[in-house]
Protein backbone atom coordinates (compact mmCIF):
# COMPACT_ATOMS: atom_id res chain seq x y z
CA UNK A 1 0.00 0.00 0.00
CA UNK A 2 1.37 3.58 -1.17
CA UNK A 3 0.77 5.92 1.72
CA UNK A 4 0.22 9.37 0.59
CA UNK A 5 0.14 12.52 2.56
CA UNK A 6 -2.07 15.03 1.73
CA UNK A 7 -1.84 16.61 -1.88
CA UNK A 8 0.72 14.37 -3.64
CA UNK A 9 2.69 16.09 -6.43
CA UNK A 10 2.26 13.34 -8.68
CA UNK A 11 -1.27 12.24 -9.54
CA UNK A 12 -2.36 8.55 -8.31
CA UNK A 13 -3.38 5.94 -10.66
CA UNK A 14 -7.56 6.61 -11.26
CA UNK A 15 -9.38 4.49 -8.57
CA UNK A 16 -12.47 3.63 -6.70
CA UNK A 17 -12.08 4.86 -3.04
CA UNK A 18 -14.22 5.40 -0.05
CA UNK A 19 -13.62 8.31 2.99
CA UNK A 20 -13.66 7.68 6.51
CA UNK A 21 -11.76 8.02 9.48
CA UNK A 22 -11.42 4.65 10.11
CA UNK A 23 -10.71 4.25 13.48
CA UNK A 24 -9.88 0.79 15.20
CA UNK A 25 -10.00 -1.28 11.19
CA UNK A 26 -12.61 -3.08 12.26
CA UNK A 27 -14.75 -5.65 10.87
CA UNK A 28 -17.14 -3.32 9.19
CA UNK A 29 -14.47 -1.23 8.25
CA UNK A 30 -12.87 -4.52 6.37
CA UNK A 31 -16.10 -5.24 4.56
CA UNK A 32 -16.38 -1.90 3.44
CA UNK A 33 -12.70 -2.03 1.81
CA UNK A 34 -13.25 -5.62 0.48
CA UNK A 35 -16.14 -3.65 -1.55
CA UNK A 36 -13.81 -1.19 -3.10
CA UNK A 37 -11.32 -3.72 -4.00
CA UNK A 38 -14.07 -5.66 -5.50
CA UNK A 39 -15.19 -2.56 -7.44
CA UNK A 40 -11.74 -1.52 -8.21
CA UNK A 41 -10.99 -4.89 -9.95
CA UNK A 42 -14.35 -4.83 -11.99
CA UNK A 43 -13.32 -1.67 -13.33
CA UNK A 44 -9.41 -2.16 -13.90
CA UNK A 45 -8.76 0.62 -11.11
CA UNK A 46 -6.71 1.04 -8.27
CA UNK A 47 -8.32 0.94 -4.70
CA UNK A 48 -7.75 3.37 -2.39
CA UNK A 49 -9.28 5.17 1.42
CA UNK A 50 -9.10 8.71 2.00
CA UNK A 51 -8.49 8.85 5.78
CA UNK A 52 -7.95 11.60 8.36
CA UNK A 53 -4.55 11.57 10.60
CA UNK A 54 -6.76 13.72 13.32
CA UNK A 55 -9.98 13.20 14.14
CA UNK A 56 -12.40 15.69 12.49
CA UNK A 57 -14.32 16.56 15.58
CA UNK A 58 -11.27 17.61 17.20
CA UNK A 59 -10.23 20.11 14.47
CA UNK A 60 -13.65 21.93 15.09
CA UNK A 61 -13.61 21.11 18.48
CA UNK A 62 -9.94 21.26 19.92
CA UNK A 63 -10.95 20.53 23.07
CA UNK A 64 -12.69 16.78 22.36
CA UNK A 65 -10.93 14.00 23.53
CA UNK A 66 -11.25 11.40 21.00
CA UNK A 67 -10.61 7.67 22.70
CA UNK A 68 -8.99 6.38 19.99
CA UNK A 69 -8.81 2.90 19.43
CA UNK A 70 -5.74 3.46 17.27
CA UNK A 71 -3.39 5.77 16.56
CA UNK A 72 -2.57 6.99 12.83
CA UNK A 73 0.53 4.98 12.65
CA UNK A 74 -1.64 1.81 13.88
CA UNK A 75 -4.37 2.62 10.93
CA UNK A 76 -2.11 2.90 8.63
CA UNK A 77 -0.61 -0.56 9.56
CA UNK A 78 -3.93 -2.10 9.87
CA UNK A 79 -4.90 -0.63 6.55
CA UNK A 80 -2.08 -2.00 4.92
CA UNK A 81 -2.64 -5.38 5.71
CA UNK A 82 -6.28 -4.92 3.75
CA UNK A 83 -4.52 -5.05 0.39
CA UNK A 84 -5.72 -1.52 -0.82
CA UNK A 85 -3.31 0.23 -3.10
CA UNK A 86 -3.74 3.68 -1.57
CA UNK A 87 -4.26 5.59 1.38
CA UNK A 88 -4.71 8.98 0.81
CA UNK A 89 -4.30 10.17 4.41
CA UNK A 90 -6.07 13.86 4.41
CA UNK A 91 -5.22 17.02 6.87
CA UNK A 92 -8.72 17.73 7.60
CA UNK A 93 -8.12 22.03 8.12
CA UNK A 94 -10.66 24.39 8.49
CA UNK A 95 -10.81 25.01 5.15
CA UNK A 96 -11.68 21.38 3.90
CA UNK A 97 -14.15 21.53 6.88
CA UNK A 98 -16.50 24.21 4.81
CA UNK A 99 -16.52 22.43 1.41
CA UNK A 100 -19.45 21.65 0.10
CA UNK A 101 -19.93 17.34 -0.71
CA UNK A 102 -19.71 18.39 -4.36
CA UNK A 103 -16.84 20.18 -3.66
CA UNK A 104 -15.07 18.02 -2.08
CA UNK A 105 -16.06 15.14 -4.47
CA UNK A 106 -14.49 17.95 -6.92
CA UNK A 107 -11.11 18.03 -4.60
CA UNK A 108 -10.70 14.67 -4.61
CA UNK A 109 -11.38 14.05 -8.34
CA UNK A 110 -9.13 16.51 -9.34
CA UNK A 111 -6.11 15.68 -6.24
CA UNK A 112 -6.56 12.01 -6.03
CA UNK A 113 -7.91 10.94 -9.23
CA UNK A 114 -10.77 9.01 -7.45
CA UNK A 115 -13.44 7.80 -10.57
CA UNK A 116 -15.59 5.90 -8.29
CA UNK A 117 -16.47 6.31 -4.77
CA UNK A 118 -18.10 3.75 -2.49
CA UNK A 119 -19.98 5.14 -0.01
CA UNK A 120 -22.03 3.94 3.04
CA UNK A 121 -25.89 3.66 3.11
CA UNK A 122 -25.34 6.22 6.17
CA UNK A 123 -22.42 8.18 5.91
CA UNK A 124 -22.34 11.91 5.32
CA UNK A 125 -19.71 14.24 4.08
CA UNK A 126 -19.31 17.52 3.49
CA UNK A 127 -20.34 20.74 5.09
CA UNK A 128 -24.17 20.05 4.33
CA UNK A 129 -25.00 16.89 6.54
CA UNK A 130 -28.34 17.09 5.12
CA UNK A 131 -27.13 15.99 1.80
CA UNK A 132 -27.20 12.24 1.30
CA UNK A 133 -26.66 9.26 -1.19
CA UNK A 134 -29.06 10.62 -4.01
CA UNK A 135 -26.94 13.97 -3.96
CA UNK A 136 -23.71 12.48 -4.40
CA UNK A 137 -25.00 10.15 -7.45
CA UNK A 138 -25.95 13.23 -9.03
CA UNK A 139 -22.97 15.38 -8.24
CA UNK A 140 -20.86 12.16 -9.54
CA UNK A 141 -22.76 12.65 -12.78
CA UNK A 142 -22.23 16.22 -13.03
CA UNK A 143 -17.88 15.33 -12.38
CA UNK A 144 -17.85 11.97 -14.08
CA UNK A 145 -17.28 9.68 -10.41
CA UNK A 146 -19.13 6.40 -10.33
CA UNK A 147 -20.82 6.41 -6.69
CA UNK A 148 -21.42 3.18 -5.76
CA UNK A 149 -23.86 2.10 -2.38
CA UNK A 150 -22.02 -0.30 0.38
CA UNK A 151 -23.29 -3.22 1.40
CA UNK A 152 -23.23 -2.89 5.59
CA UNK A 153 -21.57 -5.54 7.22
CA UNK A 154 -24.23 -6.64 10.05
CA UNK A 155 -22.81 -9.42 12.13
CA UNK A 156 -25.21 -11.62 14.87
CA UNK A 157 -27.92 -8.33 14.00
CA UNK A 158 -25.80 -6.34 15.38
CA UNK A 159 -24.04 -3.45 13.74
CA UNK A 160 -20.60 -3.41 13.94
CA UNK A 161 -18.69 0.80 14.79
CA UNK A 162 -16.46 2.03 16.37
CA UNK A 163 -18.11 3.74 19.10
CA UNK A 164 -19.69 0.43 20.00
CA UNK A 165 -16.14 -0.94 20.52
CA UNK A 166 -15.07 1.77 22.58
CA UNK A 167 -17.74 1.06 24.92
CA UNK A 168 -17.17 -2.66 24.94
CA UNK A 169 -13.43 -1.37 25.88
CA UNK A 170 -14.64 0.89 28.50
CA UNK A 171 -16.80 -1.68 30.59
CA UNK A 172 -13.80 -4.30 30.18
CA UNK A 173 -15.58 -6.87 27.73
CA UNK A 174 -12.32 -7.30 25.75
CA UNK A 175 -12.91 -10.49 24.03
CA UNK A 176 -15.98 -9.27 22.91
CA UNK A 177 -14.24 -5.70 21.66
CA UNK A 178 -11.96 -8.78 19.69
CA UNK A 179 -14.72 -10.07 17.55
CA UNK A 180 -16.04 -6.48 16.35
CA UNK A 181 -12.04 -5.89 15.62
CA UNK A 182 -11.49 -9.08 14.13
CA UNK A 183 -8.20 -8.54 16.48
CA UNK A 184 -6.99 -8.04 20.20
CA UNK A 185 -7.45 -4.76 21.26
CA UNK A 186 -3.84 -3.82 22.05
CA UNK A 187 -1.69 -0.82 23.71
CA UNK A 188 1.85 0.26 22.82
CA UNK A 189 4.05 1.69 24.40
CA UNK A 190 6.97 2.52 26.52
CA UNK A 191 8.37 0.68 29.52
CA UNK A 192 8.57 3.64 32.08
CA UNK A 193 9.89 3.48 35.74
CA UNK A 194 7.06 2.90 38.81
CA UNK A 195 7.12 2.05 41.92
CA UNK A 196 8.87 -1.47 41.59
CA UNK A 197 6.93 -2.86 44.70
CA UNK A 198 6.19 -6.26 42.39
CA UNK A 199 9.16 -7.20 42.16
CA UNK A 200 10.04 -7.04 46.30
CA UNK A 201 6.60 -9.89 46.38
CA UNK A 202 7.51 -11.57 43.49
CA UNK A 203 5.47 -10.56 40.71
CA UNK A 204 8.00 -8.03 39.06
CA UNK A 205 5.97 -5.77 36.51
CA UNK A 206 7.22 -3.61 33.58
CA UNK A 207 4.78 -0.02 33.09
CA UNK A 208 3.73 0.86 30.51
CA UNK A 209 3.76 4.53 29.20
CA UNK A 210 0.59 4.80 26.34
CA UNK A 211 2.17 6.57 23.27
CA UNK A 212 -0.97 8.74 22.44
CA UNK A 213 -2.77 9.99 24.89
CA UNK A 214 -5.99 10.31 22.99
CA UNK A 215 -5.64 5.96 23.15
CA UNK A 216 -8.41 4.69 24.82
CA UNK A 217 -7.27 2.46 27.95
CA UNK A 218 -9.25 -0.48 28.59
CA UNK A 219 -11.45 -0.22 32.46
CA UNK A 220 -9.69 -0.43 35.46
CA UNK A 221 -8.81 -4.50 36.29
CA UNK A 222 -6.71 -7.26 35.85
CA UNK A 223 -6.63 -9.15 31.94
CA UNK A 224 -4.92 -11.80 30.28
CA UNK A 225 -2.54 -9.91 27.71
CA UNK A 226 -0.03 -11.28 25.44
CA UNK A 227 3.14 -9.11 25.30
CA UNK A 228 5.18 -7.91 22.24
CA UNK A 229 8.52 -7.86 23.49
CA UNK A 230 11.63 -6.69 20.92
CA UNK A 231 9.49 -8.83 18.21
CA UNK A 232 8.87 -12.17 20.65
CA UNK A 233 5.52 -12.75 22.42
CA UNK A 234 5.13 -13.82 25.91
CA UNK A 235 1.85 -14.33 27.91
CA UNK A 236 1.32 -11.81 31.04
CA UNK A 237 -1.09 -10.83 33.59
CA UNK A 238 -1.89 -6.75 33.81
CA UNK A 239 -3.21 -4.37 35.56
CA UNK A 240 -4.97 -1.43 35.22
CA UNK A 241 -5.97 1.18 38.04
CA UNK A 242 -4.56 2.52 41.27
CA UNK A 243 -3.41 -0.14 43.33
CA UNK A 244 -5.53 0.54 46.61
CA UNK A 245 -4.01 -2.05 48.27
CA UNK A 246 -0.44 0.17 48.06
CA UNK A 247 -2.53 3.60 48.67
CA UNK A 248 -0.22 5.11 45.68
CA UNK A 249 -2.94 7.92 45.46
CA UNK A 250 -4.67 9.36 41.92
CA UNK A 251 -1.77 8.08 39.20
CA UNK A 252 -3.51 5.55 37.01
CA UNK A 253 -1.13 2.81 36.40
CA UNK A 254 -0.44 0.29 33.36
CA UNK A 255 1.73 -2.64 34.72
CA UNK A 256 2.18 -6.35 33.31
CA UNK A 257 3.93 -9.41 34.84
CA UNK A 258 5.30 -11.08 31.88
CA UNK A 259 5.27 -14.73 32.45
CA UNK A 260 9.07 -16.54 32.43
CA UNK A 261 10.77 -13.16 31.45
CA UNK A 262 13.98 -11.78 33.34
CA UNK A 263 15.28 -9.20 31.16
CA UNK A 264 15.43 -5.25 31.82
CA UNK A 265 13.36 -3.52 29.47
CA UNK A 266 13.35 0.12 30.59
CA UNK A 267 12.92 2.50 28.39
CA UNK A 268 12.06 -0.09 25.66
CA UNK A 269 8.95 -0.74 23.68
CA UNK A 270 6.38 -3.11 24.47
CA UNK A 271 3.16 -3.98 22.78
CA UNK A 272 0.20 -5.26 25.13
CA UNK A 273 -2.56 -6.97 23.42
CA UNK A 274 -5.78 -7.64 25.68
CA UNK A 275 -7.15 -11.48 25.72
CA UNK A 276 -9.62 -11.79 28.57
CA UNK A 277 -10.85 -9.75 32.01
CA UNK A 278 -9.83 -11.68 34.94
CA UNK A 279 -11.53 -9.53 37.72
CA UNK A 280 -11.64 -5.63 38.51
CA UNK A 281 -9.16 -4.04 40.97
CA UNK A 282 -9.36 -4.75 44.55
CA UNK A 283 -8.14 -3.62 48.42
CA UNK A 284 -6.68 -6.45 49.89
CA UNK A 285 -6.78 -5.90 53.92
CA UNK A 286 -2.60 -7.10 53.54
CA UNK A 287 -0.10 -8.20 50.83
CA UNK A 288 -0.06 -11.55 51.76
CA UNK A 289 -3.80 -11.17 50.80
CA UNK A 290 -2.65 -9.48 47.79
CA UNK A 291 0.21 -12.10 47.16
CA UNK A 292 -2.71 -14.58 47.03
CA UNK A 293 -4.88 -13.29 44.48
CA UNK A 294 -1.54 -12.68 42.55
CA UNK A 295 -1.09 -16.29 42.38
CA UNK A 296 -4.52 -17.23 41.39
CA UNK A 297 -4.82 -14.57 38.41
CA UNK A 298 -1.53 -15.96 37.03
CA UNK A 299 -3.05 -19.68 36.79
CA UNK A 300 -6.35 -17.98 35.47
CA UNK A 301 -4.44 -15.84 32.69
CA UNK A 302 -2.32 -18.77 31.82
CA UNK A 303 -5.55 -20.52 31.31
CA UNK A 304 -6.71 -18.45 28.95
CA UNK A 305 -3.46 -17.92 26.86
Amino acid sequence: MQLLRNIPEVLPRACVATIGFFDGVHLGHRYLIEQVREAASVRGLASGVVTFPVHPRKVVQPEYRPELLTTCEEKVSLLADTGLDYCMMLDFTSEIAVLSAREFMLFLRDHYNIRALVVGYDHRFGHNRSEGFDDYVGYGQELGIEVILARAYIDKETAVSSSGIRQLLLEGCVSEAAACLGYDYFLNGMVVSGYRVGRKIGFPTANLRVDDPDKLVPSDGVYAVRVTVAGRVYGGMLSIGYRPTMANGTDRSIEVNIFNFHSDIYEQYICLSFVRYLRPELKFDSIDGLIAQLYKDAEDASRYL
